[in-house]
């Protein structure tokens, strides 16, 4: 959705309710307890210390339930007006190679650790877990991203700070895109997600002539894998992998250049934000609604659990 029509569309609370309305009961306002559409509207003629400016009460004598159109949603009981959510929504759908808690803090006018944690609960809400490719033709690769180095004088480069792997599997003609952490370049590690993420009715998978990739295709896709030899060329053909790195590329951008630094902790998120924006780039409006909805329907990310200690894994 245009930043335009955003201000517009969604100016005012009242215009933000409208519109949650809308998505959640598109056949009319029914209870969240009991599903009755025997409901009315509650209206305040004073002032009270109540501030919530629209409130539902079902008429079931059984049931009797007072909800609001935001009740059970991420956005229930938020201190940040929904005018804020939804601009926070649409600057973080459309930019391209993402949008920092710094500039979110500046554009909405709130604290850099209400912009943080709101910047988060959006990208969980860009989960794409159960994705699968199934295009005629998938490319498959890993990328690092992050670690430190140090330059000793009159030395080369060491690394004090091991990089995070990244396995990238993308669609080719502009099909969808899937980036997983992964905890180390291993065809054990490798092999599981690429059979969980790639339909075993795809064609044929190109990556490039890493060993790895032979034991983990082998079992699942056999006789549908090609390699590129990338000392030689970059490509032969329809034999390459210039998709997968062109979206490398910009998730390498995006990381360095918007975000700056990126803890292994929340690669994950940042790597779904990048698929899913990738995944729907030429469908604006569709982009921000999706999103939204997976907002209201979607489980609540606290401030505690996301700066929790992160669980060593084996």
């Amino acid at each position: 959705m245009k930043m335009i029509d955003v201000q517009t569309k969604f100016s005012t609370n009242d215009k933000c309710l409208d519109y949650l309305e809308a998505m959640r009961w598109p056949k009319g306002v029914c209870c969240i307890a009991c599903g009755s559409i025997r409901v009315s509207k509650i209206t305040r003629e004073t002032k009270s210390k109540n501030k919530r400016t629209r409130i539902y009460q079902c008429l079931e004598s059984a049931c009797k339930h007072q909800f609001s159109p935001t009740a059970g949603t991420i956005f229930h009981d938020s201190h940040l007006p929904l005018v804020k959510w939804f601009l926070a929504i649409a600057l973080i759908c459309e930019a391209k190679k993402g949008m920092s808690a710094c500039q979110l803090q500046r554009h909405l006018g709130v604290n850099y650790r209400t912009a943080w944690h709101l910047a988060h609960r959006i990208r969980e809400a860009m989960n794409q877990d159960n994705l699968v490719l199934d295009a005629p033709a998938v490319e498959a690769d890993e990328t690092y991203v992050g670690g430190k180095t140090y330059r000793p004088r009159g030395h080369g480069r060491f690394p004090t700070k091991p990089k995070d792997v990244v396995l990238g599997m993308v669609e080719r003609n502009g099909g969808r895109l899937k980036l997983v952490p992964i905890a180390d370049a291993k065809a054990k590690i490798i092999r599981p997600e690429l059979e969980k993420h790639i339909s075993e009715h795809v064609g044929t998978i190109y990556t490039d002539e890493h060993p790895i990739y032979i034991f983990a295709l082998k079992r699942s896709f056999k006789g549908k894998h090609l390699t590129i030899n990338h000392s030689k060329t970059y490509g032969i053909g329809s034999t390459h992998t210039n998709t997968i790195e062109n979206a490398f590329s910009l998730f390498k951008r995006g990381l360095l250049g918007t975000f700056h630094k990126v803890s292994k902790k929340h690669l994950a998120r940042y790597c779904n934000e990048f698929s899913y924006r990738f995944n729907r780039r030429k469908e604006q409006e569709k982009l921000f609604a999706e999103t939204t909805k997976n907002l209201v329907n979607g489980d609540r990310l606290p401030y505690k659990k996301l700066t929790a200690s992160q669980v060593s894994q084996s």
